[in-house]
């Protein structure tokens, strides 16, 4: 949720932003100036009370004071359910209002206006011209898209063979990359209840991408009808690790990875990425998450964008680092890095990982909070997430990256041992 007191620095957005501010702006202001009046109203029902108290019940005076307190409980009933409504609506509306951008973030519209912050590695020279990540599947049997239509539709996949392997052993090696830089592994559940998704931002602006699951008949008590969604991101299940509580300042940072299957509807990307894995409505990842004080946040988030490219690096793939500007930023962060891998398939870098802050937006949402001292307020923590990274885009990647002229694909170095020494996926 973002700080109100931040409402002029998330202008800087463009877009619609400026219309939900001045929206809030009118209802905040009406709201404020209805709880001055109820306060002077409750103030003169007071003293109603404190006139009658010393009136002869018989008197007319007496009279006069109950039927005025009378008419001021009145005014203060229906202001206080006209006040209900204004709170409910302001808070409303301010869940649909995006995180305000870091001064750092690059003012701009677009993703033509992400300045690339640097470079790893060199494109791959081929002697031949490189095919695209669907058509070497398909040729090897690997990538099986006819098999998932019939099984579920449009947008679902078969792994086989090689794939299979693939998946397995990057699932393993990036966890193991992680956990060895501290991060702590979690295994979380797949269905998440809506006041989860709302606490990290995926509810209510993004409810049309999301797979909501109908329960039949009378669920136990533990799993609350037509409340449950499948997690879009494993982000919603590590950030609500901790929602609605309070951590001591000596428990901060946290940071854990975790796989997870992911799920979406993808409604606002009909006629994109039709073709092979990119933009799937099932797909694996791996996560990290970390939850700091405000005071580290931005260097934690240098060293999870660090994380993330180890893990291009140790597969040897040539990959760039850019800023997203305002326009082109998700709408839970402050900051953000989208790290885009080179294909060669499709001759341009495609994102692969994102990295982002959120400072308090999601904290505040979610109620995580820390005490910086044992008797001191508590305050929101600043929450983080990042790709470490997404495994159907790094097959993607593996794929059109070490294609062979035979067909075949070489193996990067650092998975053959976890595919029990293959140097190479053949046909």
């Amino acid at each position: 949720m973002l700080d109100p007191t931040r409402m002029d620095d998330v202008l800087r957005r463009g877009g619609d932003v400026g219309q939900l501010v001045t929206s809030w702006k009118d209802l905040d202001a009406r709201r404020r100036r209805l709880q001055g009046d109820l306060d002077t109203l409750r103030a003169g029902r007071n003293s109603a009370n404190e006139r009658m108290a010393k009136l002869d019940k018989k008197s007319a005076d007496f009279t006069a004071a109950r039927d005025e307190l009378k008419a001021l409980s009145a005014k203060i009933k229906e202001g206080e359910a006209e006040l209900s409504t204004l709170e409910h609506d302001s808070a409303s509306l301010l869940a649909t209002i995006p995180n305000a951008p870091h001064v750092s973030v690059p003012d701009g519209t677009s993703e033509h206006d992400n300045p690339v912050l640097h470079v790893w590695g060199t494109k791959p020279t081929f002697t031949f011209a490189p095919k695209p990540h669907w058509e070497i599947g398909e040729a090897l049997g690997i990538l099986d898209f006819d098999a998932g239509a019939r099984i579920t539709g449009a947008r679902f996949t078969v792994l086989r063979k090689g794939a299979s392997k693939l998946t397995r052993a990057l699932i393993n090696y990036m966890l193991d990359t992680h956990t060895s830089g501290g991060y702590e592994e979690v295994w979380p559940p797949a269905i998440v209840r809506r006041n989860s998704l709302r606490g990290t931002g995926q509810l209510p602006k993004f409810e049309d991408d999301q797979f909501k699951l109908e329960m039949r008949g009378v669920g136990p008590d533990h799993l609350p009808e037509n409340d449950l969604y499948l997690s879009p991101t494993a982000e919603v299940q590590l950030t609500n690790l901790h929602n609605d509580q309070i951590l001591d300042v000596d428990q901060l940072p946290r940071r854990y990875t975790a796989y997870a299957p992911c799920f979406r509807a993808e409604a606002g990307a009909a006629g994109r990425d039709t073709r092979g894995l990119i933009r799937q409505h099932q797909f694996d990842k791996v996560e990290m998450v970390k939850i700091t004080s405000p005071e580290t946040s931005y260097a934690e988030l240098e060293g999870m964008r660090q994380d993330a490219e180890r893990i291009l690096q140790g597969l040897g793939l040539h990959y760039r680092v850019v800023t997203l500007c305002t326009g082109d930023m998700g709408f839970t962060a402050a900051k953000t890095y989208d790290l885009e891998v080179w294909l060669p398939g499709q001759d341009a870098f495609r994102e692969i990982s994102s990295c982002s802050n959120c400072e308090d937006f999601q904290a505040r949402r979610a109620k995580i909070r820390y005490r910086p001292e044992p008797k001191e307020k508590a305050r929101a923590v600043h929450t983080l997430n990042g790709s470490g990274v997404a495994i159907g885009r790094t097959i993607v990647a593996i794929l059109e990256n070490y294609q062979q002229e035979d067909g075949s694909v070489i193996v990067p170095a650092a998975l053959r041992p976890y595919m029990g020494g293959l140097e190479r996926l053949t046909k």
